[in-house]
Parts: C-alpha cells; structure tokens; sequence
C-alpha cells in the first residue's frame, strides 16, 4: 500500500510523524511525505520519499520567518496568530495545491495531522481513505473535559461543564475565518457537510492520539475509531552535536523551552535564577534560536546553555526536567520516568501542563505568577518527593509496555484494511 503523510512543517509534528512513517515503511508499506520545501531536510534525515508541495508560496526558508512572531507571544495570543496569520493563509494554498499533489503521488490512503484544520477536505473530495493523528494533545470538543488551550482542573461539576463549554465557544470564534475558507471550498466541489458539528470532517475509520489514555483526564464520550496509543518514539531524527565532556555526573536537571514559543529571555532568566539556587545539581538548559545569549544575562555556573540539544538523549541522566509542556517533551520526560516542572506558555501547552499535575508526575507554575524564587521552591519541591519520581516512573512502564508506534502503526493499516473491504479488528 502506498501511504501519504501530511503534517504541519514544525519539529514537534514532523518528529512523530516522521517516526510513524518510518514505522509504516518498516513493516512493508511504501510512503511519501508530501510537505512544503522547508519538510524536506528532517523528511530525508528520517530516511523517507519526500514529495515537495506549495513550493511558490513558501519556498524554503518561509517558515522560520513565518512563525517567527509566535516566539515573542504567550496565551491566546499564540492561538490568535496561528489562525489569523498563518492558518487562515496556508488553507487556500494547501487546498488548491494538495488534490493534485495526491493524484500525481498515486496515494491509496492519507495519515493527515489533525493540526492541519481542514485539510481532510482534500481526501474527502477525492474519496482517498484516510486517518488523522493527534500530535498535540487532542481537543474534547464534547465539553465533559476542560478544552486543551485552558489550564483548567478536570471537575465534573455543572459549573466546570459549563466553563467548559464556554472555553470551546472561543476556540470556535478563533476558527471562524478558517472555518469560513472551508465551508466555501466544501461548496465549490460539492460536500455535504453537517458544519453544526465539529468532528464532521473527522476521519471515521481512525482517529489516533499518541497521548496515553493513562496520562489523560476521564470521562470523554470518545468514538469507538479514536485510539490512545502512546508516543511515536525512534531514532530517526538528525543527531545533534553536544559537549558531553562538560557534564560533572551530578543530577542533572534538563530544560528547554521547545523549538516554537521560545523567544521570553525573561522566562529563560527566571530558569537560571531558579537553578542557581539550587546545590549539587548541573543544569543544561537548551534555549533554542530566538533569542540571544546576551540577553539572558550571567550564567551560573552550574549551568550549560546550548542552542540545540539532544533531548531524549539527555532525558535518560536527568532528575527532572523543566518544560514548556509541549506534548513532545512531556512524553518524552515520561517515556524516561523523569518529573517535571512547566511553564506553560500557548498552543496545548496548559491542558498539557494541567495533566502534569493531576497525575503528580510535577507541577506547574503559570506564567504570569512565574517569579525566580517561586519557580527555585517548586523545583526544589518536586525534587525532594520521591512521590513524583515514582508516579513518572509508573508512567515509564505505561509507555514501554503500550509501544505506541507499533500500536499506531497496527490501528492504520486495519483502518485501510477496513476501507478496502477487510474484516474490521478492533485494536483498542
């Protein structure tokens, strides 16, 4: 079976997307990536065909000034931007160019990114079988749990229902243009599509989250096609240079802001302050390339500051690992049994971080309240009970055991199988 990935060209997708894909193509499927020029370098790396689309719009180098601006915000904010000035715009494009991309590919079947909002209108229109995965952590559009963008506890109170419900009110509003883009173009080639409900245009023979069902709140009234599975975890990525020789073998704590909303030298501060304060622990702190080193002011001397770091790689020496709560990281903290201190800062980062603390695996702190001494007691916190270490160790386990791409890899080819006329086996 030849299968296409799509996925939205920013490193905390393509890493499991990649991985998945080479997942697939391990077990005798042929894949093609099709993504646009700035894709190609980590799709190749990964070892996977890669077919360029969109190439006149955003040639390569577009995306890093594209989501360049998203560094600098925080909150509702980022979400905003996203929609108004990058989503609402790539839509048209990717919708004008990807049918024909399909076609020349010669695809059987489609693994989209959820992420790319409206974009399975393309396989819908060309009657291309197809399932979406969840790399950010999923959205509950039924309002039993608090939506992803919210740092919100898990309640089942009327009150909590309701707050809920008025959290998924402003995600509609930010997708209104979108949303908009999308029902014109379902129009224009003749979909019936129901646009009162929000998984209209979900797939409906898989939806896949690599959230562990463990690791996400309860109660969700999720179809029988929505799988947890686990992380999409290999070693497929590019390898980065780091100084190992500069490691001292005390408890490590590692921290990293992501590869996205990471241009808040003040958070970067905040963080070196905090491990400052802290004896006998070495911290290697990854800040990325949006900000400058100048800016972040004396560096303590138990700290090491990179631009890029081997994250997985260090995950396994550390202690706990201070985080943005970018799914990506979290996964990977837990996938090492590492506790973790977030910050919280856009995207699903506080539904994220608010599972950090419901299942005591860390603690977080928002960033409005983040303060140098606040941020240095909660570390400390989380460092001296053995109660978190031992709640990510569990989770540890969980993950091991799940095999999350085996699993995920297994839920696709059924699902195709499904489509193509097979007995469906369900793999829940």
């Amino acid at each position: 079976m030849r299968i296409g990935f799509v996925s939205l060209p920013l490193m905390g997708h393509l890493n499991p997307m990649t991985a998945l894909a080479r997942k697939l193509q391990s077990r005798g499927d042929e894949v093609r990536f099709i993504g646009v020029p700035d894709v190609e370098p980590v799709v190749r790396a990964a070892d996977l065909a890669f077919e360029p689309y969109c190439e006149k719009e955003y040639p390569a180098g577009s995306i890093a000034r594209i989501y360049a601006p998203i560094a600098k915000l925080h909150g509702l904010d980022v979400l905003r931007y996203q929609a108004e000035e990058i989503s609402l715009k790539f839509l048209p494009t990717a919708l004008k160019h990807l049918p024909q991309k399909l076609v020349e590919t010669g695809v059987d079947a489609l693994v989209l990114d959820t992420a790319h909002t409206f974009l399975q209108l393309v396989p819908m229109s060309l009657g291309i079988p197809f399932v979406q995965i969840w790399n950010i952590l999923h959205f509950d559009f039924s309002g039993v749990t608090p939506p992803a963008i919210f740092a919100w506890p898990h309640e089942m109170s009327a009150e909590a229902c309701a707050r809920n419900i008025e959290g998924l009110k402003m995600i509609a509003n930010l997708r209104a243009p979108i949303r908009a883009v999308a029902q014109d173009y379902a129009k224009e080639i003749g979909l019936q599509i129901d646009w009162s409900d929000p998984s209209a245009t979900n797939s409906k023979l898989a939806v896949i989250t690599q959230t562990p069902r463990e690791f996400d709140f309860l109660g969700t009234p999720w179809p029988a096609h929505f799988h947890y599975t686990g992380p999409f975890h290999d070693d497929g990525r590019e390898q980065v240079a780091f100084p190992w020789e500069k490691l001292t073998g005390e408890p490590l704590i590692y921290a990293s802001l992501g590869s996205l909303v990471n241009g808040h030298p003040e958070i970067f501060r905040s963080i070196l302050g905090a491990v400052e304060k802290l004896n006998g622990i070495q911290a290697v702190l990854s800040v990325g390339k949006s900000v400058n080193l100048a800016d972040l002011g004396p560096i303590p001397a138990n700290t090491l500051v990179v631009d890029i770091a081997p994250q997985i790689a260090l995950l396994k020496h550390a202690v706990l690992c201070i985080t943005h709560a970018g799914l990506n990281t979290t996964l990977e903290s837990l996938a090492q049994g590492v506790p973790m201190v977030a910050i919280p800062i856009g995207y699903d980062q506080p539904g994220v971080a608010a599972r950090i603390a419901h299942h005591g695996v860390g603690e977080f702190m928002e960033v409005e309240q983040l303060t140098v001494d606040g941020l240095s007691q909660l570390t400390a916190k989380v460092l001296r009970d053995p109660g978190y270490r031992s709640r990510a160790q569990h989770f540890r386990r969980v993950i091991a055991e799940a095999r999350g791409l085996d699993l995920a890899a297994d839920v696709i080819e059924r699902a195709f199988l499904t489509r193509a006329g097979a007995v469906h086996v369900n793999v829940k």
